[in-house]
């Protein structure tokens, strides 16, 4: 299936102003969208975003030592923060991780002493005098140039990558380790957490995600494939190994059932703007959990609790072991994750309502307003309501993005990227 198609949708990021979203494709492809500014006839135009840059980010190789190919598919990128008028991007595969700089060039040198204008070098005998060099304006044009490449340092897949707020660092994360860079440094980080143990027929978790907390340097978290959490401190120790807290909810043993630990792997873990909160995403649920209580989470939201019955052939099919993301909005009042049949859920902390959109192309003609869809598992079902049984369980919603401080939302369904937000009058 990735094979055949390189341009679907595998990663979806804002840049922390939100002018820039970036989605990352199983082609190794990046693409850049750039907001439009406002004009004056055009007022409604702000809010779109159109395509600002495309490159290839990663290119399939090949491990020879190991005989094992190495997809290019892109599985994270995470944007640094804009300290001059370049844009910086991190992206990694399931090896090496890339500093991508893109930078915008409006202005050409031209009138060299020692080349002509087409860059062939000049017979010395014929320069007779010193001319100096000017700019000449040129069309815009936007370069992406990889700065630096980290390579070399997972043995396993990198699934997550999380820059450090002191902007100097950041870490990746594979199956068994994390790994601490230097932004400056490509040849050397630090090992700063090993799950790996002495024999391989140990292993009972992986971890799945891991990310540094937004305001404080020295602490992250990285959640594994047994549904636990754990806080981490670097101050503590060089080898995070023994985590500072723990967050897990104990089962419910009445809810017991052979899928029980597959369906409680946490797929996806944020830390709020506000650093005081996280959400997990595990297949059936999103939780909220309070940096303060480890012994319970916070808040439970039901992502698609009418999948419950239906997890015999979800796991024949393989889906059962989908990774879906979830998302704050700026203020960490709403929380948005994904589902099946383009559906992805919204869940409003605060009044506690929660909401079913679809993106899909019937309806999302531009300015239209998305309809809430439901579904019914049983009985009879109302003309706008959708059977569980006829769901399509390879339209799925994985990845997906909030802008930083507005409701805009960027929802990646496959190969399409839908872009929805708060209606403008």
């Amino acid at each position: 299936m990735g094979k055949l198609r390189p341009d679907i949708i595998s990663t979806v990021e804002f840049n922390p102003t939100g002018e820039l979203l970036a989605t990352g494709d199983k082609g190794g492809r990046v693409v850049v969208f750039q907001r439009e500014q406002e004009s004056k006839n055009q007022p409604h135009r702000r809010g779109e975003y159109n395509v600002y840059s495309t490159f290839q980010s990663h290119e399939p190789e090949f491990d020879y030592l190991k005989s094992l190919e190495i997809e290019e598919k892109i599985n994270k990128i995470r944007w640094l923060p804009q300290q001059n008028a370049a844009y910086f991007l991190l992206s990694t595969n399931d090896k090496t991780v890339k500093l991508w700089k893109v930078s915008e060039r409006d202005k050409r040198p031209e009138g060299y002493n020692l080349k002509d204008e087409e860059g062939r070098i000049r017979d010395p005998t014929t320069i007779t005098a010193l001319r100096v060099p000017v700019l000449q304006p040129m069309d815009l044009m936007v370069e992406a140039t990889p700065r630096r490449v980290f390579s070399n340092a997972h043995t396993y897949h990198i699934n997550s990558i999380s820059v450090n707020s002191d902007y100097e660092t950041y870490m990746s994360t594979d199956d068994l380790r994390i790994n601490l860079w230097n932004l400056e440094i490509t040849n050397r980080s630090f090992n700063i957490v090993d799950i790996k143990p002495a024999n391989m027929e140990m292993l009972t978790e992986v971890i799945t995600a891991a990310e540094f907390q937004p305001n404080q340097c020295n602490t992250f978290v990285y959640s594994s494939s047994k549904g636990s959490i754990r806080l981490c401190d670097m101050r503590a120790s060089a080898l995070c190994d023994n985590h500072s807290k723990l967050f897990e909810e104990p089962e419910d043993p009445s809810n017991r059932s052979f899928f029980s630990e597959i369906i409680s792997s946490i797929s996806d873990v944020k830390f709020s703007h506000s650093g005081r909160y996280l959400i997990t995403r595990d297949y059936l649920t999103v939780k909220v959990w309070d940096l303060n209580m480890e012994s319970k989470p916070l808040e439970t939201y039901q992502v698609h609790d009418y999948l419950r019955s239906k997890l015999c052939s979800l796991y024949e099919n393989d889906c059962i072991f989908d990774k879906f993301e979830c998302v704050w909005n700026g203020s960490d009042s709403v929380i948005m994750t994904g589902s099946y049949n383009n559906f992805f859920r919204m869940f409003d902390r605060n009044t506690k309502r929660d909401v079913t959109l679809e993106a899909s192309r019937e309806n999302s003609k531009p300015r239209a307003i998305l309809k809430p869809r439901k579904v019914c598992v049983g009985g009879k079902r109302r003309k706008d309501e959708i059977s569980v049984d006829s769901l399509d369980f390879s339209k799925k919603i994985l990845h997906s993005a909030w802008h930083p401080s507005e409701n805009i939302i960027a929802v990646a369904a496959t190969n399409n990227l839908y872009i929805f937000q708060d209606k403008v009058n």
